[in-house]
């Protein structure tokens, strides 16, 4: 079942700015996966009294930024701010004469303003809480909106901007706040996808360790294993993806190049726990995700699963893909976090950006880690190890799930006229 859609409906992937632990932009990023290169450190944060893994980016914040504003900002707005400017250089826009006040920003956020509130503490408990001491920066900084102001300012965008919160599923949510805006014929461009800066906060490794849901491993490279039977627990990263989104009219019109299709996605929620996932709600988000795209679980390619490398989240995603694809051979199913860490708000996107080279090369990067897996997830399909060469690649289906029980899919395909 193939789905007819309006030119104008049609939205495409121009342009792609990115920063992940392994990697400052899309062939970087797309080389360490294939060659199996994990970018997972220990990492030093306050009050755990031990380095913990982590995902650090090394991307140069002075590449658009001058060091007053590197101050004066956000660590997410800087990283919004790279991917944001190196969107838009990928994407060969003639920045000077586009009119910016159609121009929209639509970025995705775990959480925003943690880091910059655990920080000040921090600094006016060296001076006995007097406030007097207290930045008057913290507003702007700690505001949701913060990571696509920033990048307004960078790039004197004066269309409409907004940080989608969307937990875990913010990179595919900020992407469908992009595709949706400009259907509504709202903006002409959309810089879209997501941001994290969790590592800098304490907090977030505080929470996950009560839970008992931190990873610990000697070999940092080592402790993200989603589907391992010997996992135990999230890698906290940061990173970012952002892409030049368009309508594929506008796009042919100047000659862009174009790096696969939106055709499908979906959200909703489990309504079940805070925590806790629910395979029977995931299924129904892929399920609407192909009905929208006008197409079936047979002809989907590639799957970008969520799994975090938690015990229940990994069990449940596994039956949802279950119920949905079978025993079909034909799908190959990876996991990027393996190599990177959850880097939460921007983990969407960017497990989606390394996988859309496939499209070109045909190849199925690999889930790393998986030494023994899970029984209880039991996914034949699953890419371990070594990348998988696939006979063509037309469909990617990429997965994102967060707390609060919201999930998120989306569906790229290979681009064809």
């Amino acid at each position: 079942m193939h789905t007819a859609r309006d030119e104008g409906d049609r939205i495409v992937i121009t342009g792609i700015g990115l920063t992940a632990p392994n990697g400052n932009n899309l062939e970087e990023f797309r080389s360490n996966l294939l060659e199996g290169r994990s970018g997972v450190v220990s990492f030093e944060t306050r009050y755990l009294g031990h380095p913990v893994p982590a995902g650090v980016c090394r991307f140069d914040p002075l590449r658009y930024q001058k060091r007053k504003e590197v101050r004066r900002g956000t660590r997410s707005g800087s990283i919004a701010i790279y991917c944001a400017n190196e969107a838009v250089r990928d994407a060969e826009l003639n920045w000077p004469q586009i009119p910016k006040n159609r121009v929209g920003v639509y970025i995705g956020i775990t959480e925003h303003g943690n880091v910059e509130t655990e920080n000040e503490i921090y600094e006016l408990s060296k001076f006995d809480y007097d406030i007097s001491f207290w930045s008057h920066h913290h507003n702007p900084r700690t505001v949701a909106n913060n990571p696509a102001g920033e990048v307004t300012l960078s790039l004197q965008i004066t269309g409409p901007h907004l940080t989608v919160g969307a937990a875990c599923a913010a990179g595919n949510a900020g992407l469908i706040q992009g595709v949706q805006m400009l259907r509504l014929g709202e903006v002409d461009w959309a810089l879209a996808g997501g941001v994290s800066e969790s590592i800098h906060t304490f907090g977030i490794f505080a929470s996950f360790k009560s839970q008992g849901a931190l990873a610990l491993h000697e070999d940092p490279t080592k402790a993200s294993r989603p589907f391992d039977a010997d996992r135990n627990g999230i890698v906290v990263a940061e990173g970012g993806g952002i892409c030049v989104l368009e309508r594929l009219p506008d796009a042919r019109r100047r000659g862009a190049k174009i790096y696969g299709e939106i055709v499908g996605y979906a959200m909703n929620s489990d309504a079940t726990d805070f925590v806790l996932p629910d395979w029977r709600r995931q299924a129904e988000c892929m399920r609407l995700a192909l009905e929208r795209a006008g197409i079936g679980p047979e002809d989907v390619d590639i799957v970008s699963s969520h799994a975090t490398a938690t015990e229940q989240g990994d069990i449940e995603e596994s039956l949802a893909l279950k119920d949905l694809f079978g025993d079909n051979g034909r799908v190959a199913i990876n996991n990027t976090k393996s190599f990177i860490g959850h880097a939460m708000g921007a983990a969407g996107v960017l497990e989606l950006l390394g996988n859309l080279p496939a499209f070109q090369d045909s190849v199925a990067h690999a889930t790393i880690n998986l030494d023994r897996l899970d029984p209880r997830c039991g996914l034949t399909q699953l890419v371990a190890n070594r990348p998988r060469r696939l006979d063509d690649v037309t469909y990617i289906l990429n997965n994102s799930f967060g707390m609060l029980g919201i999930n998120s899919v989306l569906i790229v395909k290979k681009f064809a006229e």
